[in-house]
């Protein structure tokens, strides 16, 4: 069964409120609010009923958002449309409509961004070889800091557990 999809530009209407749920799955939503504008017969503007929409973003994207949106910022988002209903503290039945949206993109009309691309994220239980920091050299062996080196009196060059970096880093 396939969800209907929608595109919808309107106004973050709350801060972004990021989760980590117990899985360590991220994710992050955020109120829209879309109003309608449109002219009367005499051309004077006015605005229609105000849309609101619980946007839901996952795992990269719920961190970025969650980093980058501000209440009253002008975005459009694309998205599965879902309809949600929960019961009250007082029992009573709710409902509402969500977007749970792989995609949200700032109302470049309105102002300039910078997109700061994310590095690549690698995960490995290999952390590869050891590379000396300031030389880039591959070591065949950890470097053992209780001793000097015969060239370094005071060891500086010598690489600490925690200057260790992986391969491709």
């Amino acid at each position: 069964m396939h969800e209907p999809t929608i595109t919808v530009t309107g106004h973050v209407g709350a801060p972004p409120r990021m989760r980590v749920l117990a899985s360590g799955a991220v994710v992050t939503d955020f109120r829209l609010a879309a109003t309608p504008r449109s002219p009367d017969k005499n051309g004077i503007w006015s605005d229609g009923e105000t849309l609101w929409l619980t946007v839901t973003c996952w795992k990269a994207l719920a961190e970025n958002v969650a980093a980058s949106l501000h209440k009253g910022d002008k975005v459009t988002v694309s998205g599965r449309l879902k309809v949600s209903t929960w019961k009250t503290e007082q029992g009573e039945l709710r409902s509402g409509l969500e977007v749970i949206t792989p995609t949200v993109g700032f109302d470049l009309s309105r102002g300039t961004a910078v997109l700061e691309k994310n590095p690549p994220l690698i995960l490995t239980t290999d952390p590869g070889p050891l590379v000396d920091i300031h030389t880039g050299e591959v070591l065949d062996e950890p470097v053992d800091d209780d001793e000097p080196d015969e060239d370094d009196e005071q060891d500086e060059d010598a690489l600490s557990l925690g200057d260790r970096v992986g391969a491709g880093v």
